[in-house]
């Protein structure tokens, strides 16, 4: 049976309780997104930019994702994986799926990984409750935003670091790019270390420079690289 004031089947018991009016109207506390204090009721009611990171069950691999949302819809979406192969062709795909979206139906799509849609689970919770990047900027950051986290060639910010306790550090890639040599000291300390800047150097390159030339150019240190003793290759030595 469906009761006078309600559009639902409800149970005997509560068809027999008497009807007590609603005073306060109790809506929901408003929250801070893109420079406005919203008081969201919907989907289309959020805006937003803000990044999350998400890992697998074996937790193998992790994705950070960086979302552009604008009311309701995911305008923009940057993918980046880290340590599973795998994971960047499920990027690959989730990048086509995630644009256009409300973030509703982004939380309950399949993203191909677990990661990715950890991620994306933890995005919608900081984007709904406005704790994102731009939850006090008015307007927001426009379409393309994402991208500036690369830099300009377009690259993830990827540090690969590896050690061991009886050969010591290897540093293998850093923000300014993918390391050539190690520079030590006369106590066999690191002080610096040489570098070429792959996104730098492939620009280059598509642009018709030589290679030899563009890697080259694209060749720099870091720290005391030139007052080392020793130089080593970190992949060889």
């Amino acid at each position: 049976m469906s009761c006078e004031k309600c559009s639902y089947e409800c149970s005997h018991e509560v068809e027999q309780m008497t009807c007590v009016a609603k005073g306060a109207k109790h809506g929901p506390a408003p929250i801070p997104e893109e420079g406005k204090w919203v008081k969201a009721t919907q989907i289309t009611d959020i805006s937003g930019l803000t990044h999350g990171v998400g890992w697998c069950a074996p937790q193998q691999g992790a994705c950070k994702l960086t979302l552009n949302v604008k009311n309701g819809v995911i305008e923009e979406a940057l993918i980046e994986t880290l340590g599973c192969s795998g994971m960047t062709h499920s990027a690959a795909m989730a990048a086509e799926i995630l644009s256009g979206k409300t973030i509703l139906e982004a939380l309950n799509s399949d993203l191909v990984c677990d990661a990715i849609n950890t991620a994306m689970r933890e995005l919608f919770l900081q984007i709904v409750y406005g704790r994102t990047q731009t939850a006090f900027s008015e307007g927001g950051l426009p379409i393309g935003a994402g991208l500036e986290d690369l830099g300009k060639g377009l690259r993830s910010q990827v540090g690969t670091m590896y050690g061991t306790k009886a050969k010591g550090v290897r540093y293998l890639e850093m923000a300014e790019g993918y390391i050539l040599e190690l520079g030590l000291d006369k106590n066999d300390e690191v002080i610096g270390y040489k570098f070429v800047h792959l996104g730098k150097m492939m620009d280059a390159i598509k642009k018709g420079i030589d290679p030899k030339t563009a890697y080259e150019k694209n060749v720099s240190s870091y720290g005391r690289f030139d007052e080392a003793v020793k130089k080593i290759d970190p992949r060889r030595e």
